[in-house]
């Protein structure tokens, strides 16, 4: 009986870290003005975050020790352009109207929205059109009202990938 106990913590235990190894957070290359950098994330504070207000550029919480749950995308996702995030179960899509795009969260299967495609040079783009790029927006700086030092946001849009702003549209990811 003690070993079936042990084999089933090890199961479980090996379960919890292979879901954790799985998430990565995505981040803006250029930390701009904050050493901690800017990491994609629902608006909202972590497991509270409200998915209908959509998604921002943040102060990255991985400094604290782990990737939070509003910023944490499973990683073989975003290679299957899909930008899945498990702790909302939502993915980030695009909703384009006339000429205008949108980044919304949505449920994974709504074929109806377009979704995005990690390129090799560091870019997110539309995948129906690679000639637009997810963009921070460089004048949005807000302040939260907590971490140490004080969290920052910028809000995020798609524009034309410009070389002018690429520090603004280069992305990575890591666990």
């Amino acid at each position: 009986m003690k070993i079936f106990i042990l084999v089933l913590y090890l199961f479980i235990l090996s379960k919890n870290i292979s879901y954790s190894s799985e998430l990565v957070e995505i981040y803006l290359l250029d930390n701009l003005d904050d050493e901690r950098g800017f990491c994609l994330d629902i608006k909202g504070h972590k497991s509270r975050a409200k998915i209908e207000r959509g998604i921002q550029a943040h102060t990255c919480y991985s400094y604290q020790g782990q990737i939070s749950v509003d910023q944490g995308f499973k990683k073989q996702s975003i290679t299957n352009s899909s930008f899945y995030i498990p702790g909302f179960s939502v993915c980030m899509k695009v909703k384009s109207v006339h000429f205008e795009h949108e980044v919304i969260l949505g449920k994974c299967d709504n074929m109806n929205l377009d979704s995005f495609i990690f390129s090799e040079n560091n870019e997110i783009h539309l995948t129906k059109d690679k000639s637009y790029c997810l963009t921070v927006v460089e004048n949005s700086l807000r302040t939260g009202k907590g971490g140490s030092p004080i969290h920052k946001m910028r809000d995020i849009e798609i524009l034309k990938c410009n070389k002018n702003i690429h520090h603004l549209q280069k992305w990575g990811y890591r666990n």
